[in-house]
């Protein structure tokens, strides 16, 4: 009987080590996900275009990757615009701002046109200590040597003054930097080749242009994936979200340590369209994730979701529609095939602002391949959070 226990006890402890490898699932599976058309539709939430599809008039067709932050009263928006095709060396990072939480914008300014042979698109932001950062994905060519860039913003002139090159190794950023409970700062990102997986930047303290890039295993049975991720943060234990290439699945992984060590990246227990999400946690202690997660959508990037948690829990358990691709009463874009995609969210006093691209259904349009070049239209969301509760 002695011998049975001690092998009992060493095989429950060899089955919780090879489990603690194992992501928690993102999905309560004792709560029904629902069809598209079968999902609740926000309410109280409030619509604006950012920057409209506009090539006609100023010669810009691709435009992606919005990017959002409050600064001393402002909201800034960023994203990759570009007169030529996606990813090409003519891309810029460009940004406009509003003096009224987003209903109305200013016109579009550059923050950097790139240099030569050098393309720069779209990024993160972060306000910290009075000042307003940036960091950027950019490329050589088409999507050659990736690396990021920083920049501060010099408010009195409203230009953005470059840092250099601040994170190399193929890493595009993908959400703002978080503060971790060791005093380092995490970034969420994709690594551009070697399988581009998902991987984090960590800082080196408050020096925002120092940073190490760490990477994210991935499960051997796991397909090619392109690694657009977000994480959420909580004490030293980090979750990782991200894209998974061609499967509309959602990926995750899991570090115990600030990041520096990963479970395996493998599928989760949730639908998620080929998009790349954005996740985090509300001030009311729910887990957010926006992108489209519907049991039916598959690849379809519409309707624009998102997935919450009860307060204090990890896994999701409902998901709400911010809108249908159809969206009659404005003032955004609405065609049945129009693409949702490409999601940002920060809160603020009781809001959550989500920016995202939309492709308007990429039909009609002046100029080529609206379709397939992600030619958007910049819209933003702005929600109420407290109609975000989910049910005990």
């Amino acid at each position: 009987m002695k011998h049975l226990l001690t092998f009992t006890v060493l095989l429950l402890a060899r089955l919780t080590a090879l489990h603690a490898d194992e992501p928690a699932p993102l999905w309560d599976e004792h709560a029904p996900l629902l069809n598209s058309t079968g999902l609740p539709v926000l309410k109280d939430v409030r619509f604006s275009v950012i920057k409209r599809y506009e090539f006609g008039k100023d010669g810009y067709r691709f435009l992606h990757g919005v990017a959002l932050c409050f600064h001393k009263g402002r909201l800034y928006a960023s994203f990759g615009h570009n007169q030529g095709g996606e990813n090409t060396d003519t891309e810029e990072a460009r940004f406009c701002m509003s003096e009224d939480e987003g209903m109305t914008w200013s016109a579009v300014r550059t923050m950097d046109a790139g240099d030569g042979p050098v393309g720069v698109s779209h990024g993160a932001f972060l306000s910290h200590q009075g000042t307003l950062w940036a960091f950027h994905g950019a490329y050589t060519g088409t999507m050659t040597g990736v690396h990021t860039r920083a920049y501060v913003l010099d408010e009195t002139s409203q230009q953005w003054l470059p840092k250099g090159t601040v994170i190399e190794g193929g890493f595009w950023p993908m959400q703002e930097p978080q503060k971790m409970d060791d005093g380092n700062w995490i970034m969420a990102g994709l690594k551009v080749g070697e399988g581009d997986p998902a991987v984090v930047a960590i800082s080196h303290g408050e020096d925002f242009t120092r940073w190490e890039v760490v990477p994210i295993p991935q499960a051997k049975d796991l397909q090619k994936m392109w690694g657009e991720s977000t994480v959420i943060v909580k004490g030293k234990r980090i979750t990782s979200l991200s894209r998974y290439g061609d499967k509309a699945e959602a990926l995750t992984a899991t570090s115990e340590d600030y990041g520096r060590t990963w479970s395996e990246m493998r599928p989760g227990n949730l639908p998620m369209t080929t998009s790349k999400p954005i996740a985090g946690t509300l001030s009311t202690g729910q887990r957010y994730l926006v992108c489209t997660t519907t049991a039916d959508s598959g690849k379809r990037r519409s309707p624009l979701t998102i997935a919450l948690s009860r307060p204090g829990e990890t896994s999701f358990s409902k998901v709400f529609v911010i809108r249908h691709a159809e969206f009659p009463g404005g003032p955004g874009e609405s065609h049945p095939k129009a693409a949702l995609s490409y999601p940002y969210a920060i809160e603020h006093e009781g809001k959550l602002y989500v920016g995202y691209s939309n492709s308007g259904g990429g039909a009609g349009r002046v100029g080529t391949g609206r379709e397939l070049w992600n030619n958007n239209s910049a819209e933003l969301a702005v929600i109420s959070i407290d109609q975000l509760h989910v049910d005990p």
